[in-house]
């Protein structure tokens, strides 16, 4: 059984795509800090519902999906529960395998994620560490899970707060650019709806290029960039007002914003 205690808005991206995946409901335990939300998840997708001490001693697998700051307090909770053969996966941005190691005893398999909000539509990026009682096989585990609702790449623990910064937090940045192009499109006189579906679909062709065609973004870039044309004339406008640099620093700054997660 696998139970997913603090089910917000990523413990609901990841229990509504285990279901999609084809996880029977009963396979699934879920916990709520609210119990109106704990029954709403319980009407919405037939898991049985239950509070963290109970949810740790029934699964298998248990998926921490709490806020970083509500992390200590879970782990105390549901440490006298965890016996040593279970499987901790935390989706906590920031939080150590470490942190969680260290008040659930010795032995226990830490592995850390990093996913974002596009598992949703089946397409999310996770990233995986693995804690230092995690095997090859608790790998496994933990990608199976998560490859039926997108891409699962495995990486250094190092490398998690900027993954964080990169996949974790990158679905704003892009909403944040659409937002800013369908501004753009209304100042040019283009109604909002029409002005939404040709940025939404000119990132969709864009993106699945950039996925399906193993280019490097500059060759891509390249091939819409025609001498003295209106592409060089935006980008040269995007220079001008440094957003590359801005870019950098805004995504330094959610690393750097992870790592004082952890910390406290």
């Amino acid at each position: 059984m696998i139970a997913i205690l603090g089910t917000g808005k990523m413990g609901e991206a990841l229990l509504s795509g285990l279901v999609r995946a084809g996880l029977r409901p009963e396979e699934i335990v879920a916990t709520a800090r609210r119990p109106e939300r704990a029954e709403a998840l319980r009407e919405r997708y037939g898991v049985r519902v239950a509070s963290n001490a109970e949810a740790a001693k029934l699964a298998d697998t248990l998926i921490l999906a709490v806020k970083p700051q509500d992390m200590a307090a879970l782990l105390t909770e549901i440490s006298p529960h965890v016996a040593a053969d279970r499987l901790v996966i935390s989706v906590a941005a920031g939080i150590t395998t470490a942190f969680v190691e260290a008040r659930l005893g010795d032995g226990v398999a830490v592995v850390r994620v990093m996913s974002n909000t596009p598992v949703l539509v089946d397409e999310a990026m996770s990233v995986i560490s693995a804690g230092a009682h995690a095997s090859e096989e608790h790998l496994k585990r933990t990608e199976e899970l998560l490859s039926p609702v997108g891409k699962v790449l495995r990486i250094p623990e190092s490398q998690q707060d900027a993954a964080t910064a990169l996949s974790g937090s990158g679905p704003a940045y892009f909403f944040y650019l659409v937002e800013a192009m369908v501004d753009a499109g209304i100042l040019l006189g283009m109604p909002r709806a029409a002005a939404l579906d040709m940025v939404t679909q000119s990132i969709v062709g864009a993106a699945i290029m950039l996925r399906d065609s193993g280019e490097h973004p500059v060759i891509l870039r390249e091939a819409v960039t025609s001498p003295g044309g209106t592409t060089i004339s935006a980008i040269a406008e995007l220079e001008r007002h440094k957003v590359r640099a801005a870019f950098l620093d805004a995504i330094e700054a959610a690393c750097e914003r992870s790592r004082r997660l952890a910390a406290g």
